[in-house]
């Protein structure tokens, strides 16, 4: 991966070979029921919303932006009263996709104008495509060079609409979605358009090309851990499937990563759905008179909430919020506690099961 030139898409080598095909069948089987899965929650807030925050902490830490649960999830909740920076380039993931999501959702395009908007979101400013040569890819460890993308702002413009015309154009490579998501990042990623940032914006839009192509109907497919977990491989395949043009390694590479990740997560969006019945069976035992649809959805949209995030969720005053809240708590589905001068509710339940540990 140290040659400059970069071959424009569709590439020439063989994308769908036996081995490919063969592992595409079982990945393309999980999505699915992912995607009927996903149906089946009441609000669709809830995953878009508790999936992202896992992915943007795993992503996060793929670029050595480190940060706790609690730490993003209280910045996430109230930015403005948490100067953890970390946690908030971390919660900016879940900004930047969220918009991605709003852009490419009504028109089922990804298109270059949306991808600089999605990186200006991650990294807070405007500066674009890079314009200045002099970015190289080292190795963490020994410094090497392993990678010199384009150097020349015209050149990486024109490699980015060749990659938009083929995210977007179904005539100019009929590949399976998920074949042509890989092979999406692995341009990307050569490209490396940005000075900054270009993992998380590949990563990002991994999961919204699949929503552009009706394989999923909400992002809750994310790489970033299966990467994590397999990081020393990704890097090498990255690099090898430059220089030798053979696909089939990297493919099979990505396709293992949205089986892994599908499984992972249809379990994990079942602990939700069952985690949402057995508080929702609860509240209607014990507190019937405060029961409603919405405010559960309230309850599992975010793993903390405060009275005025459950003020504005069900449209009650302050005193009622605040009634609704405490009754919670005395019947111990939510924990109560003090940050600062502000109260903060802890969905305990939501709380445990995003914790993501690996083996779970």
């Amino acid at each position: 991966m140290n040659q400059a030139s970069i071959p424009l898409l569709p590439p020439t080598a063989e994308l769908e070979s036996r081995q490919v095909l063969k592992k595409l069948a079982p990945a393309k089987g999980h999505l699915g029921e992912l995607k009927g899965l996903s149906k089946s929650i009441p609000n669709e807030r809830i995953l878009i919303n508790t999936l992202a925050l896992q992915e943007a902490k795993a992503s996060s830490e793929i670029e050595n932006i480190i940060t706790t649960h609690d730490e993003l999830y209280r910045v996430s909740l109230l930015p403005e009263r948490y100067n953890n920076a970390a946690a908030k380039e971390v919660s900016r993931y879940v900004t930047a996709l969220n918009k991605a999501f709003a852009l490419t959702r009504k028109n089922k395009l990804l298109t270059v104008n949306s991808i600089i908007e999605i990186h200006r979101v991650l990294e807070q400013n405007d500066s674009g495509f890079r314009k200045l040569p002099g970015t190289v890819i080292k190795n963490e460890q020994t410094g090497e060079i392993v990678h010199t993308p384009p150097q020349s702002h015209a050149e990486i413009v024109s490699l980015m609409k060749n990659l938009e015309q083929f995210m977007n154009d179904p005539d100019m490579c009929d590949a399976d979605p998920l074949i042509k998501m890989a092979v999406i990042h692995h341009q990307f990623e050569t490209i490396h358009p940005f000075y900054d940032g270009n993992g998380r914006t590949g990563r990002i839009i991994n999961i919204i090309y699949l929503v552009t192509q009706g394989v999923l109907d909400l992002p809750v497919l994310y790489l970033s851990r299966h990467i994590i977990q397999h990081k020393s491989e990704y890097y090498q395949l990255l690099q090898s499937t430059h220089g030798t043009n053979a696909w089939e390694p990297w493919i099979l590479y990505m396709l293992d990563g949205v089986i892994e990740t599908s499984l992972r997560t249809l379990k994990t969006v079942n602990s939700i759905k069952e985690a949402m019945s057995h508080v929702k069976h609860r509240i209607r035992s014990a507190l019937p008179r405060i029961y409603s649809q919405d405010l559960i959805n309230s309850l599992f949209g975010h793993p903390y909430t405060t009275i005025a995030t459950m003020q504005r969720d069900i449209s009650v005053s302050r005193l009622t919020a605040t009634r609704y809240l405490n009754l919670l708590v005395e019947r111990e589905l939510l924990e109560k506690f003090k940050s600062g001068r502000q109260i903060i509710y802890m969905n305990r339940i939501l709380f445990d099961l995003l914790l993501d540990r690996p083996g779970t």
